[in-house]
């Protein structure tokens, strides 16, 4: 075998390591779930070594997807970390054999305060299933290791069953995008979701334009405005329409040497797309994809033009 041989047949091993796991899903996998739903305080995940490294990922996922979450390393507690825990916490303890040494020291303590404990092992007669509530069960067949010894298929089915709590808990609570946008306020998505038409849109040297404005005068304007647009204001300053670059390309095509003699009012689209202020930037980009459009408007309560959000401007 190649060395491309292994790596393809360690990915086949971890891939069939976690089909293996669909059946494992069972009642317990929905107490685990109905505990950490109904937990009134955080959901504390512990593991020593790679176990440990899984958890800390678990608990994060958690965390950015609406349950309050941490990790504890067991070694730690001896030296004051206990103290973060509350009677209203559940804990997720994670041990592939079910009999960590270090682990199973801590879970006296954890009974003590009468947490639940819901145990992630791939030995469902270990001492960690014993003195849990409900136990989940993620052994597997073999490692992806050739020696079967390094935790490769294990740590992958673990990290499978943390993640398929976290979804399922996002399921339970209807989690939207919005809500995982407030957990990832620096990300790309929660800066879309998060972002408004205020935050973006172009305010100054907007190309307005009058409807009785000559095109002739038109494109000169709507050139200098560098937008690709002008936008047709009343007496009043209400927004009355809209013209684009294509529509003055059209026009020239249409009307050839009468083209001069036209106005914006012949032209005009007389219902453009229009957001109020604190519309959100995804939002935006939706309709701008729903109507194939390059720019919207940003007005007030009475359609005066307050700015201009294009396509560039919704990429953050």
């Amino acid at each position: 075998m190649t060395t491309r041989d292994y790596g393809i047949q360690a990915i086949r091993d971890e891939a069939e390591a976690l089909l293996d796991l669909i059946p494992k899903i069972d009642d317990n996998f929905d107490k685990a779930v109905d505990l950490m739903y109904h937990c009134r305080g955080k959901v504390i995940v512990t593991g020593v070594g790679k176990s440990g490294h899984i958890g800390a990922k678990i608990a994060a996922t958690l965390a950015s997807t609406g349950t309050p979450s941490f990790f504890v390393n067991p070694l730690d507690v001896y030296h004051g970390d206990l103290g973060v825990m509350t009677p209203d916490d559940v804990v997720i303890a994670i041990s592939n054999s079910g009999q960590t040494d270090e682990l199973l020291r801590f879970i006296p303590m954890v009974l003590n305060i009468g947490l639940p404990i819901i145990a992630m092992t791939g030995n469902p007669t270990s001492l960690l299933a014993k003195y849990s509530l409900c136990h989940l069960n993620i052994s597997v067949k073999r490692e992806a290791c050739p020696l079967n010894l390094a935790p490769t298929s294990s740590t992958t089915a673990t990290l499978a069953m943390g993640d398929a709590l976290a979804i399922a808990l996002m399921q339970k609570r209807h989690f939207r995008p919005q809500d995982f946008a407030t957990f990832h306020p620096g990300g790309e998505l929660g800066r879309k979701l998060l972002t408004t038409a205020a935050d973006v849109m172009h305010r100054d040297d907007l190309p307005i334009l009058s409807p009785e404005t000559h095109l002739g005068e038109a494109v000169i304007l709507v050139s200098k405005g560098k937008l690709g647009l002008g936008v047709a204001l009343d007496s009043q300053q209400r927004i009355v329409g809209i013209i684009t670059d294509g529509d003055i390309r059209r026009a020239m095509e249409r009307w050839q040497a009468e083209f001069f003699d036209r106005t914006v009012a012949d032209i005009m689209t007389r219902t453009p797309k229009m957001v109020s202020p604190d519309t959100k930037i995804s939002d935006i980009q939706k309709l701008q994809q729903q109507h194939k459009i390059h720019s919207v408007l940003v007005v007030d309560d009475d359609r005066r033009l307050l700015g201009i959000v294009d396509h560039y401007s919704c990429m953050i």
